[in-house]
């Protein structure tokens, strides 16, 4: 695989993983600040009602959704990492180059003359 397509596959990983944390990492926010200064934990629906969780549940839950999001963070790093120290397809056999100074086996048709 070219290693523009490793940049462009971290780019977008990273992405991937910022935008989760950002839209999931909010609904555990309320569950760390309630097992942090409270003895439990109550999760409000949409009808307003307290219903009382689990607080060791929803941690591990935050736990987990964590450790994805930073598998997702670590993966798009690492491929961005080797898009980048990559030899940038200069590994390329002259035969299989196209455009000018591809080839230079074979002789121009032209001889050498540019046409306008």
């Amino acid at each position: 695989m070219s290693d523009i397509r490793f940049v462009m596959i971290g780019v977008a990983v990273l992405s991937i993983g910022f935008i989760v944390m950002a839209i999931i990492g909010t609904q555990f926010q309320d569950v760390t600040i309630q097992t942090n200064e409270f003895t439990e934990c109550f999760d409000y629906t949409d009808e307003n009602l307290p219903v009382k969780v689990d607080c060791d549940e929803q941690l591990q839950n935050r736990n987990i959704v964590f450790a994805i999001v930073i598998g997702f963070i670590i993966a798009g790093g690492l491929a961005l990492f080797k898009g980048v120290r990559g030899t940038w397809d200069n590994d390329v056999k002259p035969e299989d180059m196209l455009g000018p100074g591809g080839d230079k086996s074979k002789p121009d048709n032209d001889g050498g003359k540019d046409n306008p």
